[in-house]
């Protein structure tokens, strides 16, 4: 049990995953056993024996993976679900919807067609008592509708398009209906197909301007067709690709693991082996993780250190449209499914390639990488320092709570931020910044710990399973590493143990939290469990895959869940990417925050915290680069959920917005201020003395923090805090 709670709190797929590479696990929950014995091992499954398979007929493979699905769902996640006609209902709707994303495939016939068929009995399937076939006869279906729509192709683009109608294309699938017939469909495949248009003939012209050889617009119309065809028939030829049993069965058995909640999923063959390989790091690439999202490419996670995190260039969200070998062309990559992109993105160490990429704002850019072994090193805890008003401030710098559970001796990031504390001391800090934006989590044992450097004792967390048991996470050993003024830096993407401290920090008093309106709000708890299991025996086989399923939840000292919420900063500063929806909350089937009751702790009282908030917002309000990220999130929310106009005129308008808006923040990122931050004497020789790519990311690393606004902030807020009275234990 004790390597389980050590390793609860994880990243996940934006978070990020724990992952067991062992098949064999142990799970203890009072009074149920979940694992049998047999041929002296123990069996990383459930307890399969009340249950039969109840088929006329013997089950095939798919079956029978949904069969282990459901023991392993209802046996071990945290809230599992009814399997009845209700949630029949909702899987017939999302496994549609996730067949046809973008709504332009299946007619609302078929949808009233599978219906009558299909809506109340997916939980009969479910639960094993009649033959599963919806997935693969909506799956038929929709290959047979995709054959319908490949004429629509090359019948609108081989002539132009009327560019001075007034008409607009609402493009998320989400907030449109399936057409209601053959012609309602063809209608939205013309638009559809005009807006690709003139988003490439827009960009065209701009060319065109500054062009030594120009050409006439109607030649320009005429190219950004032949473009759209290029890319629409190739990817008409990826969905062709992936209209397969297989395919149709994982999207399927995802729609029902991810109604659970949004951390658990199936995990195909193919999908596991590329997730283990991936994690294994025996490879060259760029350190991007990719996902499929609404049958686009998007890059999701970042490595630390890795050739796209240390471009500065690329962010997760962006949609990746091509990619290019050095200087060879580009490849649209529209139609690809994620392992062909993973596939010609990884390559040879030390080689180029340039991935163009579609950023939240509308506009285009294309990265130069170079592809390297991914390592670790850039995730470990660095410090800098920074002389402002006559005090020493130190930044200690995690990019996620890493520790390796397989060697005693190996690196542990509670071990890590102990020995920078005591470096800053060193140093003759005054204050301390734990900086812990993008942290997506990791091990619990050792936020633990990391809480304890700056309180005597107590709980830090709380932990509750499934059957309401609740476990409390201590920090025992009194001594304190740092008793001066701390804040605790935070974002929408700071998850699972980067909310668990900012949260015990928060309810002890102990420092103040700054960041976006609130962390990401992952309080659970995952782990991965084999499906290829039958009679409590492991199989020798990988075709079943594999369930990554939520056992537990996170609780504050304060008994509020870290879940859904997430924490909410003392003092919040404006952030670009507020309104986009990343956060736990915007997933539907995310579990409902609750609370428990409070644990007994022996808070800090911090001195003029009003007086210290007041300043903040006073100079935020006349800042000119927060008050133009703020203007520009608002903007961006407007435009992403508005209709796209079809007019030329309107859209080059509009896209004469974004980029004025961009213009904005690029000129002000020019002119902020720069604070001297340097590494600690003790590391220069560490950081600077370096060469090669090492030494280039340890400047660039200094300068950013040197340039960083929201550092700049914090550094004014510290030296407000140590203007105050010191923190005080509370009577």
């Amino acid at each position: 049990m004790t390597k389980i709670v050590n390793y609860m709190s994880s990243k996940n797929s934006f978070p990020i995953y724990i992952v067991l590479t062992a098949v064999i696990a142990f799970f203890a929950f009072k009074n149920t056993n979940l694992f049998g014995k047999n041929d002296n091992s123990n069996l990383a499954g459930v307890n399969v024996n009340s249950t039969k398979y109840s088929y006329a007929i013997v089950p095939n493979k798919y079956e029978k993976i949904i069969h282990n699905a459901i023991l392993v769902l209802n046996e071990l996640h945290y809230n599992p679900k009814k399997l009845d006609d209700a949630f029949s209902k909702q899987i017939f709707a999302q496994y549609l919807d996730n067949l046809d994303p973008t709504k332009d495939v299946l007619l609302q016939s078929d949808i009233e067609q599978l219906r009558v068929r299909f809506e109340t009995k997916i939980d009969d399937e479910l639960r094993s008592s009649i033959k599963a076939e919806f997935f693969s006869v909506a799956g038929d279906l929709y290959k047979k509708r995709l054959a319908e729509v490949k004429p629509y192709i090359s019948s609108y683009l081989n002539q132009a398009f009327d560019y001075s109608s007034n008409e607009n294309i609402l493009v998320d699938g989400k907030k449109i209906p399936f057409p209601k017939n053959e012609i309602e469909r063809r209608d939205y495949w013309r638009k559809k197909l005009k807006y690709m248009t003139l988003e490439r003939y827009t960009d065209l012209l701009t060319q065109n301007e500054t062009a030594k050889n120009k050409k006439t617009a109607a030649q320009l119309e005429k190219d950004a067709r032949e473009k759209v065809l290029k890319i629409v028939t190739r990817n008409y030829e990826g969905m062709l690709r992936k209209a397969t049993t297989d395919a149709y069965f994982n999207t399927f058995l995802n729609t029902v693991t991810q109604a659970y909640d949004p951390h658990t999923d199936y995990f195909a063959p193919v999908d596991q082996r590329s997730f283990n390989e991936e994690m294994s790091a025996n490879y060259y690439g760029i350190g991007a993780q990719l996902k499929d999202i609404d049958g686009n490419i998007v890059i999701g996670p970042l490595t630390t250190n890795s050739p796209a995190q240390k471009s500065g260039e690329i962010a997760e969200g962006d949609i990746l449209l091509a990619v290019a070998q050095g200087d060879g062309e580009p490849v649209d990559i529209a139609g690809f499914t994620t392992p062909e992109c993973v596939k010609i993105i990884r390559g040879k160490q030390d080689t180029e390639v340039r991935l163009t990429l579609k950023k939240p704002d509308g506009s285009t850019k294309v990265v130069k990488l170079v592809r390297k072994k991914l390592n670790l090193d850039g995730t470990l805890a660095k410090s800098t320092v920074v002389q402002q008003g006559g005090q020493k401030i130190g930044v200690i710098n995690l990019p996620e709570f890493y520790a390796n559970f397989d060697d005693k001796d190996g690196k542990r990031c509670a071990k890590d931020v102990a020995e920078e504390i005591e470096k800053l001391k060193a140093e003759g800090v005054t204050g301390i910044i734990m900086d812990l934006r993008n942290n997506g989590g990791g091990s619990l044992f050792d936020v633990v710990q990391m809480v304890g450097f700056f309180i005597e004792d107590g709980p830090v967390v709380q932990v509750k399973d499934k059957t309401g048991q609740v476990m409390t996470q201590r920090d025992k050993d009194k001594s304190v590493l740092w008793t001066g003024p701390l804040t605790v830096m935070v974002n929408e993407f700071s998850a699972s143990a980067s909310e668990i401290f900012a949260a015990a920090i928060q309810d002890y008093g102990r420092g103040l939290v700054i960041g976006s309106t609130s962390t990401y709000g992952k309080g659970t708890v995952q782990r991965q469990i084999p499906l290829n299991f039958e009679n409590n025996k492991l199989l020798d086989t990988d075709e079943y895959g594999s369930i990554k399923v939520t056992l537990q939840k996170f609780y504050r000292v304060n008994g509020g869940s870290t879940q859904l919420k997430g924490v909410t900063p003392d003092i919040v500063l404006p952030d670009m990417y507020e309104y986009l929806k990343y956060r736990e909350k915007d997933n539907e089937s995310a579990l409902l925050w609750d609370e428990i009751p409070k644990a007994s702790i022996k808070g800090f009282e911090l001195a003029d915290i009003e007086n210290i908030k007041r300043n903040s917002i006073a100079r935020v309000a006349k800042n000119p680069l927060f008050n133009a990220i703020k203007y520009n999130s608002l903007q961006l929310k407007t435009l992403l959920d508005k209709d796209y106009s079809l007019n030329l005129k309107t859209y080059k308008a509009e896209q004469a917005t974004i980029k004025a808006l961009n213009k904005k923040i690029e000129d002000y990122t020019k002119v902020r201020d720069s604070l001297p931050f340097t590494f600690l004497k003790v590391d220069e020789d560490k950081f600077l003395k370096t060469e090669g790519d090492k030494l280039e990311n340890n400047k660039r690393f200094l300068n950013f923090i040197s340039k960083d606004a929201y550092i700049n902030e914090t550094v004014k807020i510290m030296l407000d805090m140590l203007a105050a009275k010191p923190v005080a234990l509370k009577n």
